[in-house]
């Protein structure tokens, strides 16, 4: 639907700041595709030692430094995500922002300038965490900050574009790495490209979060009202003193004085083990632990290496079709996001989304089993991969189609859906953490795991995604359409009679003063 040109000059400020912020995410998703397809190329491997002394690539040296290259991103991001929640409360989304993508340059710059055959990898890999607690960070701090941010009517529309822009900058990657593959052969550029280019985004975020307001909610929440009223103002593109945004900003001063009462004496035993509590908990911790055991980020991450094994050999080979992946995975998240997202719900986007995934895989496995590529390296010279290795790339094709249409996006969705005001920053946090915690551990087993398991790795995310996930999916309570009220009774926290004698007696209350009050206004008419 075509968003009328007043409505988007109204919002324009909002869409400006969204732009900025969400260069972040641009950079999030470049990072975590950058790596595999670095250390894949055959002159990275010989400068930093990673052959024989044959001349023959040592694998196990070369997963190895694969492995680190992409794992210790997530470990930074893991430490980045947790430790940004305080230093956000403390001093605002906008300038938490600014200080982390700070901290990203200083670790982008680090990689970009290895160059030592001794110390180069020791560079790169710091350079890898500090660039990881920077992107671990802006990947909790952006969404937040861009929802607080924008109107109601648009903030579905806008927040929802996370998920693309994370598909967008992996999709950058995968074809940076194709450009270097294909037109520079040796020296320190194969990597310094890359690297480098991870500046770029970073530098517009740093120079554009100059130019845009802190988030009035933010302000509100540290009792600043009157910086709060004019930066809303400002964004909304009104007066301070227009009924529109003095009725917003009403809302957002009780929405927090809410949040307030509602976490008021709140201790980690009752926020985990109250009643009805723990269980979302599990969900929470359960739901990302299988989103990253579903074989996407393994083929993510190394993508060029995936697709060497099936037989797309040689770099341009290996490269463009990870670059056609990128192309896939962006474009399929931005349908599902935009028109599919509130037509089917969740348990059963998220079941179709496991068993579509999990047949694929199956696929891909028998076809690899009975049909094996003559060559499994993506640095060799390059024969026009056969039908069979064309299949199973097609049938990687659409794995991801069905992955963007459930398994990626919804498993945020639905924690957010499931856990009370009262609860909610703990289950977020827990959330993030089990997020990266298991993105860390795949990225830095999957290496060893395509070298060793060959065939049986698509067997083992087929099982993982029809025999955990989609039996999962069906467990799990459906939340579309669903208050956040009615997520205590679902969970038990408690019945639903109790739930409705409770709203009786509410609505009996706010009759009685109504008819008070409209008592009262005919006695005062009486009188006169």
């Amino acid at each position: 639907m075509a968003i009328p040109k007043d409505h988007l000059l109204k919002n324009i400020r909002v869409y400006w700041l969204a732009f900025i912020v969400y260069w972040g995410i641009v950079l999030f998703g470049y990072d975590t595709g950058i790596g595999g397809g670095v250390v894949n190329n055959a002159y990275f491997q010989q400068h930093f030692g990673l052959f024989n002394a044959d001349g023959t690539k040592n694998t196990k040296k070369v997963n190895d430094v694969s492995s680190n290259v992409v794992s210790v991103l997530q470990a930074g991001a893991f430490f980045g995500a947790l430790g940004s929640a305080p230093i956000s409360a403390k001093i605002g989304r906008k300038y938490t922002l600014f200080t982390f993508s700070l901290v990203f340059v200083v670790g982008a710059i680090l990689t970009t300038v290895a160059s030592s055959p001794t110390t180069g990898l020791a560079e790169i890999y710091a350079g890898r965490v500090i660039s990881g607690i920077g992107i671990g960070a802006i990947s909790a701090v952006a969404p937040a900050y861009v929802s607080e941010c924008c109107p109601k009517d648009v903030r579905g529309r806008i927040t929802g574009c996370f998920q693309i822009m994370v598909a967008v900058g992996v999709m950058i990657s995968y074809f940076i790495n194709f450009g270097v593959g294909i037109h520079i052969q040796s020296g320190v550029n194969i990597w310094r490209i890359p690297f480098g280019f991870q500046l770029v985004p970073a530098g517009i975020m740093c120079i554009g979060l100059l130019t845009v307001k802190e988030s009035p909610r933010w302000l509100a929440s540290v009792n600043r009202n009157q910086e709060a009223i004019e930066n809303l103002a400002y964004l909304r593109r009104e007066s301070v003193d227009s009924e529109a945004v003095l009725h917003e900003m009403a809302e957002i001063d009780a929405a927090i004085m809410e949040e307030r009462e509602a976490r008021k004496g709140l201790g980690i035993k009752e926020a985990f083990f109250g009643k009805g509590n723990f269980v979302r908990f599990v969900i929470a911790f359960v739901i990302f632990l299988l989103q990253q055991w579903a074989g996407q980020n393994s083929v993510n991450y190394y993508a060029p290496q995936i697709f060497a094994s099936i037989g797309f050999t040689g770099t341009k080979n290996s490269l463009l079709a990870s670059g056609i992946y990128g192309v896939v995975k962006v474009v399929a998240t931005a349908i599902f996001i935009f028109f599919g997202v509130e037509t089917l719900g969740r348990k059963l986007s998220l079941f179709i989304s496991a068993m579509g995934m999990g047949t694929l895989f199956f696929i891909v496995g028998a076809i690899l089993k009975t049909h094996p590529p003559p060559a499994t390296s993506a640095n060799v010279a390059s024969p026009t991969p056969s039908p069979a290795s064309q299949g199973m790339a097609a049938m990687l094709y659409i794995y991801v189609c069905f992955y963007s249409m459930g398994w990626g996006p919804l498993p945020w969705v639905y924690v957010s859906d499931i856990f009370p005001t009262r609860t909610r920053h703990y289950g977020l946090a827990l959330a993030s953490s089990s997020q990266w915690l298991w993105n860390f551990v795949v990225s830095k087993v999957t290496p060893d795991m395509i070298t060793n398991l060959g065939y049986k790795i698509f067997l083992m995310f087929a099982t993982v995604n029809i025999g955990a996930m989609a039996t999962f999916s069906l467990l799990i309570p459906e939340t579309k359409g669903r208050s956040l009220e009615e997520m205590d009774v679902i969970f038990g926290s408690i019945t639903a009679e109790q739930r409705q004698a409770d709203i009786n007696k509410r609505e009996r209350v706010l009759d009685k003063g109504a008819g008070d009050e409209a008592h009262s206004e005919h006695s005062e008419k009486t009188k006169v």
